[in-house]
């Protein structure tokens, strides 16, 4: 319902002919039911697959549409890249005015990708100022279909603690809001990362900036991707002050435009029509454990061995059990409901380390049906996808009460029930995974290093890769029949 209510404002307003050498035409799109907020997109000539979505910045109370809008279109156009202006609407203090003109932007872009060349897993969204608040908002908390795949943020209000940041931002975005402190704290967006979900960023401040306070903004959102092992980069100019946009006043501004570009130039893109493969997993999917887990956890090596033919994402975090009763259920989590949004082609679950502790197995009649019912919710996508259950890696040491006889003896069997029951393929990892030269593992003897994950990546690797296997016995004779 919610993308036919989309897609019911999105008519085109005007169909302009190319006004510059790299547009080859723009239209404009009204993106909320009263029509207040509009979309100006400006096609490219030789389209690269890639779209932003430009979010000007006006402290919440106005638009600064040229240097924070306009004038971007021949800088990205000329690279291929499809560019969007959002006009969004003021909050006035009812901050889910901009936010959804920016998820429908977002929205629109993705249901839009065939008829302007777009790839919908190369989505990004640009803020300045006050529109990089909005920005990284909506990367911080959109639902997984709004959400962007990359983030620019130029000078950006991060923080709205009146305190540390643009006083008039945080009377726009929370009005009356902003004396409640779990409201300030959770659109204050540098507490909002999350690791492996919140996408790459680029920020690009001046360090003289008497606006926005660098320090308590972009450098601590920054700190928060650096943190979550998230991909970021940051470049802090010495003067400019705030608001320079495309300004070619700014001293640094060619110097800005390179560091862009070549940012952009280097950030990884998946293919439109590559395998989607979803990793559902604890803390030793995740990597927990391994600096820059997204670029060096088993996921993100799985990646560099399957190529561009296959998308792989991250979804494990850290102590989570498949035990709906244990103390930190997966299916409880932000990731789950972004695995199964993902809509994944292939599912690797890896699940059961952290239920072998001594107060989550007390439920292990529970273990199987709870299991089943992942597996139900994962059957019932769109996308049909083909899960193998992988079972955990040896517990090498007694830790946390995670204990190895009840991982082989009580979680492992009912894997291989589960899979049985639901003609699942089974990655055993507890077979094949080993520590012989002593470098797979952390000192904590659950945790795999990043060469353990490399090995993970390996055997989970060569599983996916091969062929489904063949139905046997009577039902393969009656489908052979039926071609």
């Amino acid at each position: 319902m919610k993308k036919l209510f989309c897609l019911a404002f999105l008519l085109p307003l005007f169909f302009a002919a190319p006004s510059e050498a790299q547009t080859a035409r723009k239209v404009k799109l009204v993106n909320s039911p009263d029509g207040k907020s509009q979309l100006e997109v400006f096609l490219p000539e030789k389209p690269s697959g890639r779209a932003i979505v430009g979010c000007p910045g006006g402290g919440y109370s106005h638009l600064a549409m040229n240097h924070e809008g306009y004038d971007w279109a021949d800088y990205f156009n000329s690279q291929g890249i499809t560019y969007c202006v959002l006009t969004y609407r003021m909050p006035n203090g009812d901050r889910n005015i901009p936010l959804a003109d920016a998820y429908n932007a977002i929205r629109t872009v993705r249901d839009s990708a065939v008829v302007w060349h777009v790839n919908p897993y190369d989505v990004g969204i640009m803020g300045f100022s006050a529109g990089g608040h909005l920005a990284s908002s909506v990367s911080t908390h959109a639902p997984f279909d709004a959400r962007p795949n990359f983030s620019i943020l130029f000078y950006p209000v991060v923080s709205m603690d009146e305190k540390e940041t643009h006083k008039g931002s945080c009377v726009g975005f929370l009005g009356d809001g902003r004396s409640d402190k779990s409201l300030v704290k959770d659109w204050t967006n540098y507490n909002a990362v999350r690791r492996h979900l919140t996408p790459p960023a680029i920020i690009l401040m001046s360090a003289d900036d008497a606006v926005v306070p660098p320090l308590t903004n972009g450098m601590r959102y920054y700190e928060a991707m650096r943190k979550a092992g998230n991909p970021c980069a940051m470049y802090v100019y010495p003067t400019g002050g705030h608001g320079w946009g495309f300004r070619n006043t700014f001293a640094y501004h060619d110097q800005m435009t390179m560091e862009l570009t070549t940012w952009l130039n280097n950030l990884p893109v998946h293919k439109a029509d590559a395998k989607r493969v979803a990793c559902i997993g604890n803390s030793i999917t995740d990597g927990s454990g391994i600096d820059m887990a997204e670029v060096n956890g088993y996921p993100a090596q799985m990646q560099q061995i399957l190529g561009e033919d296959y998308h792989v994402r991250n979804f494990g975090v850290g102590a989570r059990t498949m035990l709906n009763k244990g103390d930190h259920p997966y299916m409880k989590e932000l990731a789950w409901r972004d695995a199964l949004a993902f809509n994944p082609d292939i599912v690797v679950i890896k699940l059961g380390t952290n239920d072998s502790k001594t107060a989550n197995w007390k439920y292990s009649a529970e273990f199987q049906g709870d299991m089943q019912q992942m597996v139900d919710s994962l059957k019932a996508l769109p996308s049909k996808p083909r899960i193998f259950l992988a079972t955990p890696i040896p517990a090498f040491k007694t830790q946390w009460t995670i204990n190895d006889s009840t991982i082989v003896n009580g979680v492992i069997p009912i894997i291989y029930k589960v899979a049985k029951n639901n003609a699942l393929e089974v990655i055993d990892l507890h077979t094949a995974f080993n520590n012989n030269d002593g470098k797979q593992i952390q000192r904590d003897m659950i945790h795999p290093t990043k060469e353990g994950a490399r090995q993970m990546a390996t055997i989970v690797a060569a599983e996916i890769t091969k062929p489904l296997p063949q139905p046997k016995g009577k039902k393969a004779r009656q489908r052979r029949l039926k071609k």
